[in-house]
């Protein structure tokens, strides 16, 4: 891997962390637990559009690890693995097709992380009544979906290809 490109990788997956932690000071008023705005996901989104999907997944994986190391436990590891790589799947299929706007994609994709996180939630506590949060968290997700998706597209056109 080029220099360059792993020092781009680095500093996309520091603003990833740091945007991880200011959404962790500022949570959402609502009742439902699990609904964030998704601000890494702008560093995600706009890493697959401008580096490609390999990229885009290490900084989602590295992300992943370091934020469950510095904030987190085992489950916030598992839940957070879990959205990342189904909502990093979906997204790069999508894009490949290259039949949605980076909005689409990105709904698409917190619509997909809510999901996982939902289904490992089923799993580790047992039972499919967490099940009922799943449409409040997909309305959630098509919302900040839609924003991040928004940004995520200003900045690709906007930021010089480096």
């Amino acid at each position: 891997m080029k220099a360059r490109k792993l020092v781009t990788e680095a500093m996309l997956c520091g603003l990833a962390l740091i945007l991880s932690y200011v959404e962790s000071l500022f949570p959402l008023a609502v009742s439902i637990p699990g609904i964030k705005m998704g601000l890494p996901n702008l560093v995600i989104v706009f890493a697959l559009y401008r580096m490609g999907a390999g990229s885009a997944l290490r900084i989602s994986l590295v992300r992943v690890v370091l934020v469950a190391l510095l904030f987190g436990n085992i489950y916030s590891f598992l839940y957070s693995a879990a959205g990342a790589l189904l909502s990093f799947g979906l997204m790069t299929l999508l894009k490949k097709a290259g039949i949605l706007h980076t909005a689409g994609v990105s709904v698409a994709g917190a619509v997909m992380h809510n999901t996982a996180q939902i289904g490992v939630a089923v799993l580790i506590l047992e039972t499919s009544e967490i099940i009922y949060y799943l449409p409040a968290l997909i309305i959630s997700a098509v919302i900040t979906g839609i924003l991040i998706g928004l940004v995520s597209a200003i900045l690709i056109e906007r930021i010089p290809r480096f």
